[in-house]
């Protein structure tokens, strides 16, 4: 139980390298080439707050992806509310990205929790 108190704090920073690494993979299985490569700079900040933790950059990206989650949730709320009409490959898209887009919310949440902390 010591271990994963010690280690809980870096469950987001694991997540987002993960979804990055997935997300360079499935770029690269389809287009190939090199044009997957620049996928794997996102993850740089990522590997970094592993190494060598600061609160500043934390919480920006804590902030940079609250923001961006929460303007796909918006997108749901307008499917949803019918605001905006959408194709049905668009909202098989979105069924399938759910889970993604609430989970990125929660671990960037958890991020701006992490920097707000005293001890980091």
């Amino acid at each position: 139980m010591k271990l994963i108190n010690k280690y809980y704090k870096f469950i987001p920073y694991l997540y987002f390298i993960v979804t990055i690494t997935y997300w360079f993979t499935s770029v690269n299985k389809i287009q190939g080439g090199i044009t997957a490569y620049p996928i794997l700079l996102f993850a740089i900040p990522f590997a970094w707050q592993l190494i060598k933790p600061s609160r500043k950059l934390n919480f920006t990206l804590g902030i940079v992806f609250v923001c961006l989650s929460s303007y796909l949730i918006l997108a749901y709320l307008s499917d949803i509310l019918k605001i905006i009409s959408f194709s049905e490959t668009v909202k098989n898209f979105l069924f399938i990205g759910g889970v993604f887009v609430v989970s990125n919310f929660i671990m960037s949440l958890w991020m701006i929790r992490n920097s707000i902390k005293k001890t980091f």
